[in-house]
């Protein structure tokens, strides 16, 4: 059983620097980085078009696909649905699976046609021990993005999912969504309406075992508490983020201190990825004006709200797809609304990916929107008005 420890307990501050040491490490690493697959055999079939990048062409997105135990169908499904091969794709179990599982699958990447091809998806071999309610949420984060800087050059955006989620839209109208969209704008939802957080939450000083465990491991707390920062401002909001490259690059290797500063504080705060981000963008000089209020994805919250959304059915159908998100979250596995999406909005069909133009010649520079673009655009134009944190 797990004790409580006094703040003034030279045992608690020992384990702090040492949370601290590890979260760094865990966050930046890059010479222990495997990747399955290591080699790829990518074709070089003249139907297979160079990928183009800049304002004239749409955009690339970065995506961070995340998972645990029991989870690889799940990933492969939401893989499937959000693929492009205009993307980079890194896809990451947790602890909380067995190596048999991640090496399933990696083969699974490795064997797939489609992947060989294009060379763009990638599995993390490095398992990584996550609490979700803790800070070791943001060191895979940060890890994973880091990853993605190392192995695809040329993308925009980061984007992070979880195998609970699922698309509301093709890739090729998500793209052209964001074809005239700047790139240096960065997409979190925010507040620095703290209420209840700032006691629970901010407060108060935990010490997340994940960070220095093989094993998942739910954070636990310290008897003492702490006033809240003055030296800057807390934000909090939702996990789910659409980053600039900009932006993610200045959180793993910027050189302003404002990042590493954080990470020391939210190393020992219950939920920081629910503000880490937040605060960053909103502290920064560079980044704060280039902040916007919204993060493209549907939820359903019971009233009053818990800490996770309510899952979401065939009952949901028509708010998901009237939201304009590009995102909707969360879903049970197999759950039948999936199909319908797939159906009648993905177009994807037998478990195929998710139709796109490139499909009809292999031109992954241009693409051939739907008529959920045009409810993304109007959502995309509405919040972009307002630039800054609030």
């Amino acid at each position: 059983m797990l004790q409580l420890l006094r703040r003034n307990s030279p045992i608690f501050t020992i384990i702090v620097i040492i949370s601290f040491a590890i979260f760094l490490s865990f966050a930046f690493i890059n010479s222990y980085i495997t990747l399955w697959p290591q080699n790829y055999s990518v074709s070089t079939k003249e139907n297979i078009s160079t990928l183009k990048v800049g304002p004239m062409y749409p955009p690339v997105f970065a995506y961070l696909v995340s998972g645990t135990g029991g989870e690889n169908r799940r990933i492969i499904r939401l893989l499937h649905s959000i693929y492009h091969p205009r993307n980079c794709y890194l896809l990451q179990l947790d602890a909380g699976s067995t190596e048999e599982e991640r090496t399933e699958l990696g083969k699974y990447v490795k064997n797939e046609t489609m992947f060989r091809n294009y060379g763009n998806v990638f599995v993390l071999g490095k398992v990584n021990a996550v609490d979700r309610s803790g800070s070791s949420m943001v060191a895979t984060t940060l890890h994973g993005a880091a990853v993605l800087l190392k192995t695809c050059m040329n993308w925009d955006w980061f984007i992070n999912l979880s195998s609970l989620d699922y698309p509301l839209m093709t890739q090729d109208d998500l793209l052209d969504a964001f074809m005239s969209v700047p790139r240096d704008l960065n997409f979190i939802d925010h507040t620095s309406d703290l209420g209840w957080k700032e006691d629970a939450r901010f407060d108060k000083i935990i010490v997340d075992p994940s960070l220095y465990s093989n094993q998942n491991a739910k954070h636990f707390l310290a008897t003492e508490t702490r006033m809240t920062p003055d030296a800057f401002k807390i934000f909090t909001g939702s996990p789910w983020v659409i980053l600039s490259k900009s932006f993610v690059e200045e959180c793993i290797r910027g050189t302003d201190n404002l990042p590493r500063k954080l990470l020391m504080y939210f190393t020992n705060v219950a939920y920081s990825m629910e503000a880490y981000f937040q605060t960053l963008s909103c502290n920064s000089k560079d980044f704060m004006n280039k902040t916007i209020n919204a993060d493209f994805r549907f939820f359903m919250w019971d009233n009053p709200p818990g800490l996770d959304p309510l899952f979401l059915n065939e009952s949901n159908f028509d708010k998901m797809l009237s939201s304009g998100a590009a995102f909707s979250r969360r879903f049970v596995e197999n759950e039948p609304v999936l199909d319908r999406l797939d159906k009648e909005i993905l177009k994807r069909i037998s478990g195929n990916f998710t139709y796109g133009k490139w499909h009809e010649n292999g031109d992954i520079n241009s693409v051939e929107s739907g008529p959920m673009v045009l409810k993304l655009r109007r959502l995309i134009s509405e919040v972009t008005q307002r630039r800054g944190c609030i």
